[in-house]
């Protein structure tokens, strides 16, 4: 009954548009006044204040702001050029390079919505130029855009990764494969399209201009060098890894590029201070949300009622993955992180899911919710930037969000994908 009560207030006060943070709160509120003797307030507050106690945490306003600095800095641009240089000879070369480009700012940015904004912006002309229909260019950003979140270092796997109590270094490093399996999905389906919509190269392929290109980047492309290599060199920690991130990238773009200006740095601050204190109001009553089921035992019964369906971990997974995608449709990526990764997590133990590649599982789950409406980050970052509604850009991209459907059971039933890599160090 205390369950059903904390839910209720939940969606009620979310269907009226309060924030997520304080629907959770008074939804665990109410499960004291309601005289259910389940908590208290002062486990609550304990629990709020514990989900802010922690130090790898730290790391998600850090990868955030050394991701915007490096896209003041002029990086964006650099890494386009590459990209291009590297694929756009190709049928669907361009289409391409934005696949290849947006896993290039991925490992800078760690966000789906920002890479989609930073590669959009500057691919979507270019291929709007090169006759590509508009709306399938759009498309493909919004949708390419989600590797933000796989490629390492990924924000959702910081929150994931603090969440659960799951190393943040094996997920960075697992999320390789799954990205690389995303991107070379999406590099296929686009080639077919563009074969068929005769989408060809744009220019001959240049090893100079490579060789040039990939120099002119070469400060771009040595951040997540420093960033993973520190990681698993056991250096820093992520933690400390994204504090060097911060100070490489306004060295970068102050004295390399000398495209980051001083007014610039403080815009960048403040915008990041307001995505970092909404993360903040999430956080918090999610983490209590956490004890608070503990003691109503959800995750038990959760684990119980899938034993009662089946005991196919197969079938299992495939639940989750459809509850997951329905999840991501309606709610924002951390949200839906911070709320079902220990739930589902703890439920899922008994049939041996590994934490790390559960981790993946939901990351990529998460990256799908980005293109699938109504909630849709990333489509609405796209359709902001081209003008066109997201109904017509994610059916014009549904064969590529098929392919990211794809990836996401390739990733689930071969686990060696991602939790693969681990067994090499």
């Amino acid at each position: 009954m205390a369950t059903a009560v904390l839910a209720i207030v939940a969606i009620i006060l979310l269907a009226i548009g309060a924030p997520v943070g304080i629907c959770l709160g008074l939804g665990m509120v109410a499960t004291v006044i309601g005289g259910f003797n389940v908590t208290t307030l002062t486990f609550i507050a304990q629990q709020m204040y514990s989900g802010f106690e922690s130090l790898p945490l730290v790391a998600i306003p850090c990868f955030m702001l050394a991701g915007s600095l490096m896209e003041t800095g002029g990086l964006s641009k650099r890494l386009v050029n590459v990209a291009e240089k590297m694929i756009g000879h190709v049928t669907g070369g361009l289409g391409a390079a934005t696949v290849l480009a947006c896993m290039f700012f991925g490992a800078i940015s760690g966000s789906g919505p920002a890479t989609t904004a930073a590669m959009g912006g500057i691919l979507i002309p270019y291929m709007v130029k090169a006759r590509y229909d508009r709306t399938y260019a759009t498309g493909l950003a919004a949708v390419a855009g989600g590797l933000g979140i796989i490629v390492p270092p990924s924000i959702p796997l910081v929150v994931y990764g603090v969440a659960t109590n799951t190393s943040i270094g094996d997920l960075f490093l697992a999320g390789i494969g799954p990205a690389v399996v995303v991107g070379a999905l999406l590099i296929i389906v686009n080639y077919f399209i563009a074969k068929k919509q005769g989408y060809v190269g744009t220019r001959t392929f240049n090893t100079k201009e490579l060789v040039a290109a990939l120099w002119d980047a070469k400060w771009a492309l040595f951040l997540p060098i420093i960033i993973l290599g520190g990681i698993y060199g056991g250096i820093f920690t992520p933690t400390e890894a994204a504090v060097v991130a911060i100070f490489y990238s306004l060295f970068v773009g102050l004295f390399i590029y000398k495209e980051l200006k001083i007014q610039d740095i403080w815009t960048t601050f403040y915008k990041n201070t307001t995505f970092v204190g909404g993360i903040m109001l999430t956080f918090a009553p999610a983490g209590a949300l956490g004890g608070v089921l503990a003691l109503l035992g959800v995750p038990t019964a959760l684990s119980n009622f899938l034993f009662s369906i089946t005991n196919n971990k197969i079938v299992v997974l495939l639940i989750v993955n459809v509850f997951l995608v329905f999840v991501g449709m309606v709610m924002d990526t951390t949200s839906a992180n911070i709320i079902f990764s220990p739930i589902l997590l703890q439920a899922l133990k008994p049939f041996g899911i590994n934490p790390v590649h559960f981790g993946l599982i939901m990351t990529i789950n998460l990256a799908i919710g980005f293109v699938t409406p109504p909630v849709a980050g990333n489509l609405f970052v796209a359709s902001g930037m081209t003008g066109i509604p997201m109904e017509q850009i994610a059916k014009k991209a549904l064969p590529l969000i098929v392919a990211m459907f794809v990836a996401l059971l390739i990733t689930t039933y071969i686990p060696a994908v991602s939790v693969g890599i681990l067994s090499l160090r």
